[in-house]
C-alpha cells in the first residue's frame, strides 16, 4: 500500500492547491497570448484569477500580464489589440459617480498602459463579447429588475428593495436556479466607443450570457427562452446592434441553441444544436449554420457518427474561407477536429482532451488548453491541417509533477455486444504479489466521459494511498457514436449499471488487483449508479454516492432541472412502471453495503431531500453511513478547504471499510 513520504503532504492537498488553466485568448494579430489562471487565496477558501502572458512561440516564459491585478478574468481582445477583461477594482467608481457599476465591471488595458473601466452595472456584468473587425463596439449580459430598462432604472429599484429578497413568479420558477439568484432577469447590453449602453434585450433579447457579436459589430446575436410551455425549446434573437431592433429569430421545436459564432463575413451564425433525451427518442448534439439571409438552418455535421457533443466553434477568421474547428469526445478523448467547406471532418489530435480554441488571423495555427486523465490542463500549439498531430507545449502556469502511478485502459463486451471500454489508474507497486484494491467511479452526466482531468473526483489522490480506480464510460457516455445513446435511452438503472459492472468484472480479470477489495464512488448521474449499486449488489465493501438521486418521483418533481427528467420517466401517475424500474429507493430493503454520503446544501440539480431520504433509509434498515456535508456548497464541491475534507473523508472511509483500517475523522 502506498502511503505519504513522512511529512510529505498527501497528493489531495497538493490536488486541491493547485494553480489551474481555465481560459486562453488570442490577439486579433496573432502576437499576444493570454491564460486566466486560477490560485488558491491565502485562506484556502476560494480560487483567485489572475491573466498571464504566454509566449505563443514557446521562446520566452511566461508571466503576469503588466497591469493586471488578481481577481481579472474572462480575457478577451479588441480589434486594436486592447486586452478586455472582466474584474473587481477597489476604488473604481461608476461613470456617472453614483456607484451604479459596483461589482464585476469590464476593463481595457492596453499593452503597457493602465487598466481603464469601460462598463459597469449594478451588482455586475456577468459576460461579454467584442466585435472581431470593431474596436469599438462590446456587448455584455448584465441583470434588470422587472421594470427597468438601464443600469440607472435598476439601480433605483434596488435601492427600493433594500432588506426584501421576497421574488414574485407569475408565469414559473422553472430555471431559476439556473441564472443569477434574486428576480432580476438576463439582458444584453451593447455598447459603442463614446456612446451609452443600448439595452437590446428592451426588444425581447434577453438571454443567459450567451452573446456575439458580427465581426462589423452592426449584429449582436443571443438566445432566449421560448416560453414556459416550451422548456426545452430556445429562440436565437439576431438584432440591430445600434437599436436592439430585432432581424431575424430562428427556433425549433425540442431543440436548443448554444455557444454561437458569427462567421468571419457575417452572413451566417453556427451554433451547437441540441435535443435532449426523452424515453422514446436519444439525446443528440451537432452545428448547424443559419444563413442571415435566406433564414436556412444547415446541420454541418450530419453524418459525423462520433457523437462528440461539439464544442463552441472556431470559425476561420479569413473572409470567404467556410473552415471551422471544433472538439468532441471520441472513446476517452476530446480531440480538435477541422470541418472543411465540402463538409470532411479531419481529426487533428491523436490524444488528450482541448478546450477554449483560439485560432491565428492567417487560419494556420491553433492555440488550446490541453488535459488528460493523467495531466492536468496546459497551453499547446497545433497547426490547422495535419491529421492525429501531438502538440507543442508551451510555458504557462498550471503544470503538476510526476503523478502517483500509471494510466492504461480496459475493454470488454457488452450483455448485448457493444464493446465498452474504461480508464484504469494504477498505483504504484500494483502487482500479482501485491494486487491493489479496486475503486469504481462512474461518470456524472449522463451524457459524458471520462476524457479529460478533473479537480474533483480525481483518481490520483486514490492511487496516492494505494487505490487502483477504474473510470467507465457506460450507456449513455459521448464520444461512442449514436449508438451508445440509442442503447441506454429509457433505463437509467439498467443497461449503464451492467455496462459498469461488466467493465469491472473485466478490470478484475487482471492479476495486478484485489476483486475481495473493491468500492465504488460516483457524483451527480454516478451518485445514482452508485444508489443502485447498493441495492442491487453486495460485491463492494463500501459505496459513495456524492450528489446522487435516490427517489426519482420526489427528485423530478424537486430539481431545477424536473422538465428534462419529466420527459424521459413521464409523469408518475400514468407511467408508474418506468419509476418502479428505475428509482432506487424502491429497492431499499436490499441496502446492505456501508455507505458514505456526500451533499451540498445548496444543490437544485439533485436537492439535498434525496441524501436525507436515503440517509433515513440506512439508518432504518440499520446500515452502516456517514453524510458529509456541505450546507454552502451546490452540485459540485469547489471551496479548496472543502475539496481537502472531501477527498480525505472519502479516503479514510474507503481505508476503514475496504482495508479494514482504523476510522479515522478528518482533521477539519
Amino acid at each position: 500500500m502506498t502511503r505519504p513520504r513522512h511529512g510529505a503532504a498527501p497528493f489531495h492537498d497538493l490536488l486541491a492547491g493547485h494553480s489551474r488553466l481555465t481560459a486562453l485568448a488570442l490577439a486579433p494579430d496573432g502576437a499576444r497570448l493570454i491564460a486566466e489562471v486560477r490560485s488558491v487565496d491565502d485562506e484556502g477558501t476560494r480560487h483567485v484569477p489572475r491573466l498571464w502572458e504566454v509566449d505563443p512561440s514557446g521562446a520566452r516564459d511566461s508571466r503576469p500580464v503588466a497591469g493586471s491585478l488578481p481577481g481579472d478574468h474572462a480575457p478577451a481582445f479588441a480589434a486594436d489589440g486592447t486586452l478586455l477583461f472582466l474584474g473587481e477594482r477597489e476604488g473604481a467608481d461608476s461613470a456617472d459617480g453614483k456607484g451604479e457599476g459596483q461589482g464585476t465591471a469590464l476593463w481595457a488595458l492596453p499593452e503597457g498602459g493602465t487598466a481603464e473601466r469601460i462598463a459597469g452595472h449594478p451588482e455586475g456584468i456577468w459576460a461579454f463579447t467584442a466585435a472581431a473587425r470593431d474596436a469599438g463596439t462590446v456587448a455584455y449580459t448584465a441583470e434588470l429588475l422587472p421594470g427597468a430598462t438601464d443600469a440607472g432604472t435598476h439601480a433605483a429599484r434596488l435601492r427600493e428593495r433594500a432588506g426584501i429578497d421576497a421574488i414574485l413568479y407569475e408565469e414559473t420558477a422553472a430555471h431559476i436556479w439556473r441564472t443569477a439568484p434574486g428576480p432580476g432577469e438576463p439582458h444584453t447590453f451593447v455598447l459603442r466607443r463614446g456612446g451609452a449602453p443600448v439595452n437590446a434585450g428592451g426588444q425581447g433579447l434577453a438571454g443567459s450570457g450567451d452573446v456575439v457579436l458580427s465581426p462589423d459589430g452592426s449584429l449582436v446575436a443571443c438566445v432566449r427562452a421560448a416560453n414556459d410551455l416550451a422548456p426545452d425549446t430556445n429562440v436565437v434573437v439576431v438584432a440591430d446592434a445600434a437599436t436592439g431592433a430585432g432581424r431575424r429569430t430562428f427556433s425549433r421545436p425540442g431543440h436548443q441553441y448554444y455557444r454561437m459564432a458569427f462567421t468571419a463575413d457575417g452572413t451566417a451564425l453556427v451554433c451547437e444544436r441540441q435535443r435532449e433525451e426523452t424515453h422514446d427518442t436519444e439525446w443528440r448534439v451537432t452545428l448547424v449554420a443559419f444563413d442571415l439571409a435566406s433564414g436556412e438552418e444547415t446541420d454541418l455535421l450530419p453524418d459525423f457518427d462520433n457523437w462528440p457533443w461539439p464544442g463552441r466553434a472556431v470559425v476561420s477568421p479569413v473572409p470567404g474561407d467556410d473552415t471551422l474547428w471544433f472538439t468532441g469526445d471520441e472513446r476517452g478523448h476530446c480531440p480538435v477536429f477541422r470541418r472543411d467547406a465540402d463538409g470532411t471532418i479531419t481529426r487533428l489530435t491523436a490524444s488528450g482532451a482541448y478546450s477554449s480554441l483560439c485560432v491565428t488571423p492567417d487560419g494556420t495555427t491553433l492555440y488550446a488548453l490541453r488535459s488528460a486523465i493523467d495531466s492536468p490542463p496546459r497551453v499547446v500549439r497545433l497547426d490547422t491541417v495535419t491529421p492525429d498531430q501531438h502538440p507543442v507545449f508551451l510555458d504557462a502556469p498550471g503544470g503538476l509533477g510526476p503523478l502517483p502511478g500509471t494510466l492504461t485502459e480496459v475493454r470488454t463486451r457488452a450483455d448485448d455486444g457493444f464493446s465498452l471500454r474504461a480508464w484504469l489508474v494504477l498505483p504504484d507497486g500494483a502487482s500479482p504479489e501485491h494486487p491493489a484494491p479496486l475503486l469504481v467511479v462512474p461518470h456524472g452526466g449522463p451524457q459524458a466521459s471520462w476524457s479529460a482531468w478533473t479537480w474533483t473526483w480525481n483518481p490520483w489522490p486514490f492511487a496516492a494511498r494505494g487505490y487502483a480506480v477504474l473510470l467507465p464510460d457506460p450507456a449513455l457516455s459521448t464520444g461512442y457514436g449514436q449508438r451508445m445513446q440509442e442503447r441506454g435511452r429509457g433505463q437509467y438503472g439498467g443497461r449503464p449499471y451492467r455496462d459498469v459492472i461488466a467493465l469491472t468484472d473485466a478490470a478484475l480479470a487482471r492479476d495486478d488487483l484485489d476483486a475481495a477489495r473493491t468500492a465504488l464512488a460516483g457524483w451527480s448521474y454516478g451518485g445514482y449508479l452508485a444508489n443502485r449499486a447498493a441495492t442491487r449488489t453486495g460485491r463492494f465493501k463500501a459505496i459513495v454516492s456524492a450528489a446522487g438521486m435516490w427517489n426519482l418521483e420526489a427528485f423530478q418533481n424537486e430539481t431545477e432541472m424536473h422538465a428534462y427528467f419529466r420527459k424521459i420517466f413521464g409523469d408518475p401517475r400514468t407511467h408508474r412502471d418506468r419509476y418502479e424500474t428505475d428509482s432506487p429507493h424502491h429497492d431499499a430493503a436490499g441496502l446492505s453495503t456501508p455507505m458514505l454520503l456526500v451533499h451540498g446544501g445548496r444543490d437544485q440539480g439533485a436537492p439535498l431531500g434525496q441524501a436525507l431520504s436515503l440517509h433515513s433509509d440506512l439508518q432504518r434498515l440499520g446500515v452502516p453511513v456517514k453524510f458529509l456535508y456541505f450546507p454552502g456548497e451546490g452540485h459540485t464541491i469547489g471551496r479548496p478547504n472543502h475539496v481537502r475534507v472531501l477527498y480525505e473523508t472519502v479516503l479514510n472511509f474507503l481505508d476503514h471499510h475496504v482495508l479494514g483500517r482504523p476510522w479515522r475523522r478528518p482533521a477539519l
